[in-house]
C-alpha cells in the first residue's frame, strides 16, 4: 500500500481530501530538500558545475513528463504555476487570437472555475458565445456534445474527470467528433492525470493542463502540454528573463523558443525537481494498478456509505475515486468540521464548481476524494463516525 512512504499518515490523519491536494512521499520531500542543501542554483542562467547540474535535472523533469503522458517531444511541456496558470496561458496566449466575434465555446456546468473564468474574460473582451453542453444524469455524454456543437463551435474546454461529480469523460470519443468538425479541445487534466494512464497521443488531445501537487508533487508546479504546431502559435503572456534570446533599447527584441519562450523568470525549481521525483514514484507503481485500486475501492466506500442513515451520494454511479454527499439536515461544512474532531479530512462546499448547483440542486456538499494510499480501514472508520446514533445532537 506504500502508506510507509507519507510521513503524514503517521500521524493517525484519515486524508481523503485528495482532489484538493495530495501527500508527498517522503523521496519527494527529500529530493526537494537535496537541490537547497546541496546544488542551489538558478536554471539556465550559470555556466559552472553547480548550475548545470540543476539544469541536467530540470530538463530530466521535462522528459520524465513528456514521457509520461506520451507527449512526441519535450518541447511541448511547458512548466507552470499549476492547471490554473496552465489554462490561463492556453486560453490568452492562444485562443485570444484564435478565436473572433461570435465564436462559439462550450463548457459544461460542472467545470472548475479554472476552466470557466478565464473564458468569461475573454468573452467579454472578444464578444464570444459562451455555451454549456447538457449533463445526463450530472455526467457528460458524447451524445450531448453532438447535440450542442454549432457551426460557430470552435473550441470545447472541459475536465477529463470533474472534480465534484468525478465522472471520467469519453474524451477520446469527443476529440475524434470534434476534430471531425474543426474544433480544438482543451483537456482539464487535473483530476486525472494522477488517477489514471493519460496517452496525449493516442487521446489526440490538443491541450492540456495539470498540476504537480494532485499526484503526489509539490504546490507551485504546473503542466502546459500543446501539439507543436499549436503552441508555435502561442503567444507568452508572461515577459522578461530566460524567455528572450536578445532585445535592444529601441525595442528590437528576439524571443527564444519553446519551451522556454513560455516559462518567463525564474521557475519553481525546487518544486520541478521534486515533480521528477513523484514522476519516477509513480512510475514504479503503475498507474494502471493504481486505477485498479482506486475503482474498487471506490465500490466498497459507495457500498459502506449507503448505509448510513440519511446519507445523499450524488455521484454513485461515477468510476472515478470522488464521492460528494450530504447528510439530510446538516450543513456541509458543520459534517466536515464535525469529522475533523476525529482527525478525518474531507472538503465541504462547492469545490470552485459554482455553476454546477444549477444542475446538482445544492450548493454545497461534502467530497471524498481517494488515492491509492487510502484504505477500506479507513472507510470503515469513517462510516463508524458518520452512523453516531448522537451526530446531529453533537453538530447542532
Amino acid at each position: 500500500m506504500f502508506r510507509e512512504d507519507f510521513q503524514l499518515l503517521d500521524k493517525n490523519i484519515i486524508y481523503l481530501d485528495n482532489a484538493a491536494t495530495s501527500l508527498k512521499p517522503r523521496t519527494v520531500i527529500a529530493s526537494i530538500q537535496d537541490y537547497y542543501n546541496n546544488y542551489s542554483a538558478n536554471a539556465h542562467r550559470g555556466d559552472y558545475d553547480l548550475s548545470l547540474q540543476v539544469d541536467y535535472k530540470y530538463e530530466e523533469t521535462r522528459n520524465l513528463v513528456k514521457n509520461f503522458i506520451n507527449a512526441k517531444k519535450s518541447k511541448e511541456i511547458i512548466f507552470t504555476s499549476g492547471t490554473t496558470d496552465s489554462l490561463n496561458k492556453i486560453i490568452f496566449g492562444y485562443f485570444k487570437d484564435y478565436l473572433n466575434d461570435n465564436d462559439e465555446v462550450l463548457l459544461t456546468k460542472s467545470e472548475h472555475a479554472s476552466n470557466v473564468l478565464p473564458w468569461f474574460e475573454l468573452a467579454s473582451l472578444k464578444s464570444l458565445r459562451i455555451n454549456y453542453i447538457p449533463l445526463d444524469n450530472l455526467e457528460l455524454t458524447l451524445e450531448n456534445v453532438k447535440k450542442t456543437i454549432t457551426e460557430r463551435t470552435k473550441v470545447i474546454s472541459i475536465a477529463h474527470i470533474t472534480n465534484v461529480v468525478g465522472d471520467i469523460r469519453p474524451i477520446k470519443e469527443i476529440i475524434e467528433y470534434a476534430h471531425s468538425k474543426g474544433i480544438l479541445v482543451i483537456v482539464d487534466g487535473a483530476q486525472s492525470v494522477a488517477h489514471l494512464k493519460v496517452d496525449v497521443q493516442d487521446l489526440d488531445i490538443d491541450f492540456l493542463a495539470f498540476s504537480a501537487h494532485k499526484m503526489l508533487g509539490p504546490t507551485g508546479v504546473g503542466i502546459l502540454y500543446g501539439k507543436e504546431c499549436l503552441l508555435n502559435n502561442i503567444k507568452p503572456i508572461i515577459f522578461g528573463g530566460g524567455m528572450n534570446a536578445s532585445f535592444q533599447f529601441d525595442g528590437t527584441r528576439v524571443y527564444s523558443e519553446l519551451p522556454h519562450l513560455l516559462e518567463a523568470g525564474t521557475p519553481n525549481i525546487a518544486g520541478i525537481i521534486g515533480f521528477g521525483e513523484t514522476i519516477k514514484y509513480l512510475n514504479t507503481i503503475g498507474m494502471d494498478k493504481i486505477t485498479e485500486y482506486e475503482k474498487q475501492l471506490k465500490k466498497y466506500a459507495v457500498e459502506k456509505l449507503k448505509k448510513v442513515k440519511d446519507i445523499v451520494i450524488y455521484n454513485e454511479n461515477s468510476e472515478s475515486g470522488i464521492i460528494t454527499f450530504n447528510i439530510k439536515d446538516i450543513f456541509a461544512q458543520d459534517l466536515a468540521i464535525y469529522l475533523n474532531k476525529y482527525n478525518i479530512c474531507v472538503r465541504a462546499g462547492n469545490h470552485c464548481a459554482k455553476i454546477l448547483k444549477d444542475d446538482l440542486g445544492i450548493k454545497n456538499t461534502c467530497r471524498i476524494s481517494l488515492y491509492f494510499y487510502n484504505t477500506k480501514e479507513e472507510i470503515d472508520y469513517l462510516v463508524k463516525v458518520l452512523n453516531n446514533p448522537n451526530l446531529k445532537e453533537e453538530i447542532i
